[in-house]
C-alpha cells in the first residue's frame, strides 16, 4: 500500500516537470516589432508578429520585454536595459532578441534599421540605424548561459536610391567565430530578401510559432523545420539560414517529444562535421526520388554539397534552377564575408576577380578606394637574388664566416663568379670597420679582402658571408572572429 501510494505522488509530478517549461535557467525575452516606418510604406506584419511571438515566448517560460516602433535613440536604450537585466538575472540565464522589422546591409555590416530613419544617401545609414554586430557585442559583454537572436529582418531594400549600391538581403554573420552559445537565425539566406507575407505573420514567424510550441524539440531541430517549412510555403522562393556556436542543449518548449516526433527529429539531423556527405554521397541518396522529397532532404541538410548534387541531378526543372541560385548567392556571400574581414584592397580585387558582376561589385569598388592610401602591411615574401652572399640569421660579427671557410653554396658558385673577376682592380688600401647604427642594429661592414692573383693560374673567388637581421590584425567581429550557424 506505502509503495503504492509513494508511486502515485511521484507519477503527476514527473508528468508536470517533464511536460511544462519548468526550467531550471532564467530566460529573458526582448521582442521589437517594426511598423511605422515615417519615411517608407508601414510594414504591416512586424506587428503582428511582435504580438505572436511574445505570447508564445511568454508560454515557453520566458520573461519577455515587448516594444514596437523604436526610433534610433529609443532602441539602443532597449537594448543596454535589456542587457542589463541578463546581468541581474546572472551567468545562467537564456537571452533572446526577436527582431521585425527592415535591415540592410552597408559595407559588409548588417543594420537594423529604426522607424525614424531618413537617409539621403548611403552614409547616412550608418548615422541613422543600429548596428547588429554591436547588438551582439552587447549582449555578449555580459554573462549568460547563451544568447539567441532571430531575425525576421531581411525584407526588400525601402530604400530606391540605396538599393543602387548596396547588396541585397543581410551579410552573413558566422556565429562559429564569436563568442560560445550564441544561436543566430535570418529569416532566408544571406544575400536574399524574404517576403512579408500575405496572412497576419511573415511566413517565418508563422512557421517558428507552429514549430517551437512542440515540446521537447532541440532548439537546431526547430529551425531545420522552419526552414523545410518556409520553403514550402514560399514554393522555394525563401529559405531561412541560422548559425550556431552553441555548446548546451536548448528547447522552447521542455518535455519528451512522442515517437513519431523523435523518430522525425532524428531523420532531420545533419551529419556530423568529420562526417559530412559529399557531392558524389548526396547524388546517390538522391538519385531516383521524386523531386519534392529529394527537395526536402536538401533543404534540411542545408549544406553546399546537397545543394551542388540536387542542382546537377535536377537541372532544368524549377527546384533545380532554385537550388543553383542559392548555391551560387551562397558562395557569393561566403567569398564576399571573407573579403569584408580581411578587408584590404587586394582581398576586394580578387572578389572581383571571381564575381566581377554581382549586386556587390559597387560596394567592393568602393571599399577598394577607400583603401587605396592605406598602408599595406600584409608581409610579402621576396625572393633572394641570385648571389653567392651567404644570408645568416641574427645580424652579429661573430655570424660572419670567415672568408678562409666560404660556404658550400659559395663553392658552387665559384665557377660562376670566375667570370666576374676576369678583370680584376689593382688592389686598394685597406680602411678600418666602419659601424652605421640604424634603430638599434648595428651592422658592420668590413674591408673586402686582398686578392692576389697569379698570372698563370685561373682566377679564384673568395665569398664573404654577411649577417643580415630582421624581425618582426583588425577585428571584424574578431577577424578571425571565430564568427558560431546564423
Amino acid at each position: 500500500m506505502l509503495r503504492r501510494a509513494l508511486f502515485s505522488l511521484i507519477l503527476p509530478a514527473a508528468i508536470l516537470l517533464g511536460g511544462g517549461p519548468a526550467l531550471a535557467e532564467s530566460r529573458l525575452a526582448l521582442v521589437i516589432g517594426q511598423s511605422a516606418y515615417k519615411s517608407v510604406p508601414a510594414l504591416p506584419n512586424p506587428a503582428n508578429d511582435a504580438k505572436a511571438m511574445t505570447q508564445m515566448l511568454t508560454d515557453a517560460g520566458f520573461v519577455v520585454t515587448s516594444v514596437s516602433d523604436l526610433s534610433q535613440d529609443e532602441m539602443r536604450t532597449r537594448i543596454s536595459d535589456f542587457a542589463g537585466q541578463v546581468s541581474q538575472k546572472g551567468a545562467d540565464t537564456v537571452a533572446l532578441v526577436f527582431y521585425a522589422g527592415h535591415g540592410l546591409q552597408i559595407d559588409g555590416e548588417n543594420y537594423l534599421v529604426p522607424v525614424d530613419v531618413d537617409p539621403k544617401r548611403e552614409a547616412d545609414i550608418p548615422l541613422q540605424a543600429v548596428r547588429l554586430n554591436d547588438i551582439l557585442n552587447t549582449l555578449t559583454s555580459v554573462p549568460s548561459r547563451m544568447r539567441i537572436v532571430l531575425l525576421d529582418a531581411c525584407r526588400n531594400n525601402p530604400f530606391p536610391e540605396l538599393g543602387k549600391s548596396t547588396g541585397h538581403g543581410l551579410a552573413i554573420v558566422d556565429a562559429r567565430i564569436g563568442a560560445p552559445g550564441t544561436f543566430v537565425s535570418f529569416s532566408t539566406s544571406p544575400g536574399a530578401e524574404a517576403e512579408d507575407g500575405s496572412g497576419a505573420n511573415s511566413p517565418y514567424t508563422a512557421a517558428l510559432l507552429a514549430t517551437a510550441k512542440e515540446p521537447g524539440i532541440a532548439i537546431e531541430d526547430t529551425f531545420k523545420r522552419v526552414r523545410l517549412a518556409v520553403n514550402k510555403a514560399t514554393d522555394g522562393r525563401q529559405t531561412p539560414w541560422d548559425s550556431s556556436s552553441l555548446t548546451e542543449d536548448f528547447r522552447f518548449i521542455a518535455g519528451p517529444a512522442s515517437a513519431p516526433a523523435q523518430a522525425q527529429a532524428s531523420a532531420d539531423m545533419p551529419k556530423p562535421e568529420a562526417a559530412r556527405r559529399t557531392v558524389d554521397q548526396w547524388k546517390q541518396e538522391l538519385q531516383g526520388k521524386p523531386v519534392e522529397v529529394a527537395n526536402e532532404l536538401m533543404v534540411v541538410d542545408g549544406t553546399d554539397e546537397a545543394y551542388e548534387a540536387f542542382a546537377a541531378l535536377y537541372a532544368g526543372t524549377p527546384r533545380g534552377l532554385q537550388a543553383r541560385d542559392w548555391l551560387d548567392r551562397h558562395r557569393r556571400m561566403v567569398a564576399w564575408n571573407n573579403a569584408v574581414i580581411v578587408n584590404t584592397a587586394a582581398g576586394y580585387r580578387a572578389f572581383l576577380v571571381l564575381y566581377p558582376d554581382s549586386d556587390l561589385t559597387a560596394t567592393a569598388r568602393k571599399m577598394i578606394e577607400r583603401l587605396r592610401y592605406r598602408p599595406d602591411t600584409t608581409p610579402v615574401a621576396v625572393s633572394a637574388p641570385a648571389t653567392n652572399v651567404a644570408l645568416a640569421g641574427p645580424t652579429c660579427p661573430c655570424n660572419a664566416v670567415p672568408p678562409a671557410q666560404p660556404l658550400p653554396q659559395q663553392k658552387a658558385d665559384a665557377p660562376a663568379r670566375k667570370k666576374r673577376v676576369a678583370d680584376p682592380e689593382p688592389p686598394r688600401r685597406t680602411r678600418p670597420p666602419r659601424v652605421v647604427v640604424e634603430d638599434d642594429v648595428v651592422v658592420v661592414r668590413r674591408p673586402p679582402p686582398r686578392v692576389v692573383y697569379e698570372p698563370v693560374a685561373p682566377p679564384i673567388g673568395i665569398g664573404i658571408g654577411i649577417g643580415i637581421g630582421g624581425g618582426g590584425f583588425r577585428g571584424h567581429g574578431g577577424d578571425g572572429y571565430r564568427r558560431g550557424g546564423y
